[in-house]
């Protein structure tokens, strides 16, 4: 259990079957491999995130209780009401923009055939809110992943909003309180001071409206790379993480260390591939690229777990 809320509000549940295959355990793994942030949670069981209808902040929690080729979930959440928006946001998070696009990409790429052979139903996870995103991009900047979740916790503890549903609890960060902050809070929080001020500074884009993440969605990728690049502290790096998992887009973020080491365990290219031949060897990948991206992420994990 992620955390006992001490909430005596008696939550609404229903169960949720999804189409498979989706391998909802080994897909938000991600959420607590480098440790739990707070923002997006998962125990092993439970996954706790936040959805979002007309701004207002919808907790829910999901706990697996299907199989990868009959996916399914009991979900919990605060009334009844808030159900609708909470199922679309669970069916919307699997990153299957394309559905089909990856059987079609195995049938000619034997290396992710075999991948997908091994891990059928391993899926991106889009993320629900943009700016969250964008935060979490910054605090893993030139640092290991585990350092990165460990100052994005303390972030959410002190600036974060604090939602309960059921027994879990679940945080959420906006703009306005983290635009009134001072580079000294999050240099206590042990960010350093041009992450501080990156993190400020995004949000206060957000609060004078200089930056409108509603309108990215309806932007092409160079648009939405161009836009976020205005933004002190974010690069392409950034932008083409935020194309892959918040707007859903076909993206190989080929400059990633991450990404690039799956890339060359995969392909047999070598253990860190350059960003050009990242983009190379992957050009094929098409309209697949955020699934076949997840896949060969995770097959690096499960390679870098088995050397332990």
């Amino acid at each position: 259990m992620l955390e006992n809320s001490g909430s005596h509000v008696m939550p609404h549940t229903f169960e949720l079957a999804l189409p498979g295959p989706i391998d909802m355990p080994a897909s938000v793994e991600r959420f607590r491999r480098w440790g739990d942030d707070l923002l997006d949670r998962w125990d092993g069981q439970t996954f706790v995130r936040v959805t979002y209808a007309d701004g207002v902040a919808l907790p829910y929690a999901c706990t697996v209780i299907g199989t990868t080729e009959a996916p399914r979930g009991r979900v919990m959440v605060r009334e009844p009401a808030e159900a609708p928006a909470v199922e679309r946001a669970i069916r919307g998070m699997w990153g299957m923009a394309s559905p089909g696009s990856l059987e079609q990409l195995a049938a000619r790429d034997p290396a992710i055939a075999r991948l997908n052979e091994r891990f059928p139903g391993m899926r991106p996870i889009v993320h629900a809110d943009g700016f969250s995103a964008l935060v979490r991009s910054i605090s893993a900047q030139q640092v290991n992943l585990t350092w990165a979740a460990t100052t994005r916790r303390r972030l959410a503890e002190r600036l974060g909003q604090r939602h309960t549903i059921g027994q879990y609890a679940v945080y959420t960060l906006a703009p306005a309180r983290l635009a009134a902050a001072a580079v000294s809070d999050l240099r206590a929080m042990q960010f350093t001071t041009r992450k501080a001020e990156y993190l400020i500074g995004l949000a206060s884009h957000m609060v004078d409206g200089s930056l409108d993440l509603a309108t990215l969605a309806a932007s092409d990728d160079e648009e939405v790379v161009a836009r976020l690049c205005t933004v002190r502290g974010l690069g392409r790096w950034t932008a083409e993480w935020y194309l892959a998992r918040t707007l859903s887009r076909p993206v190989v973020v080929a400059g990633d260390l991450g990404v690039r080491k799956a890339v060359g365990l995969v392909y047999d290219a070598g253990p860190l591939p350059d960003e050009g031949q990242v983009r190379a060897l992957t050009a094929h990948w098409g309209a697949a690229a955020g699934l076949a991206q997840e896949l060969v992420l995770y097959a690096l994990a499960m390679h870098a777990a088995a050397a332990k």
